[in-house]
């Protein structure tokens, strides 16, 4: 007998309706797969929503950190802090009663807190500090609570 022929035999139905059945999925089969699915992302989807929340508050503080640095080091050169009227600006830019400025403080230009509304910058601060920088949380107003309050220094 030559290894290079092949018997062939006829195919009988078995073989053919076992083809035909395992070609995809059945419909029930399907709508299994995407209830498991479904049922994942409610369970995933409120635990990685609130993780982003925490990650906003955790950037502001860093922010508000490198702001602190920042004013440090020009009360270091030109001997106060910046004037409310000022602002965080006087990192950036030499304001005219600045004698001794070294700037400018930050390398970049004064960032937005992570809800995209701008730090609030008071000198001296409301609670007997030097200065205090406020971002007003995700609702851009004072107070509230979770996402919404207040983050200071």
């Amino acid at each position: 007998m030559n290894p290079s022929t092949t018997i062939s035999r006829p195919v009988g139905q078995t073989t053919v309706a076992r083809l035909k059945a395992s070609e995809g999925f059945t419909l029930l089969e399907l709508l299994v797969v995407i209830v498991i699915i479904g049922l994942l992302a409610a369970y995933v989807g409120p635990k990685y929503f609130a993780q982003l929340g925490k990650s906003e508050i955790t950037t502001t503080k860093a922010q508000i950190g490198a702001f602190e640095k920042a004013l440090d080091q020009y009360r270091l050169d030109v001997g106060h802090y910046p004037s409310t009227e000022e602002g965080l600006e006087a990192l950036l830019t030499k304001p005219a009663n600045a004698e001794g400025w070294n700037g400018a403080y930050l390398a970049k230009k004064i960032p937005l807190d992570p809800w995209h509304h701008p730090f609030i910058y008071r000198a001296p601060g409301a609670s007997g500090g030097d200065y205090d920088i406020i971002s007003y949380g995700k609702d851009g107003q004072p107070g509230g609570e979770g996402e919404n309050a207040d983050i200071t220094n």
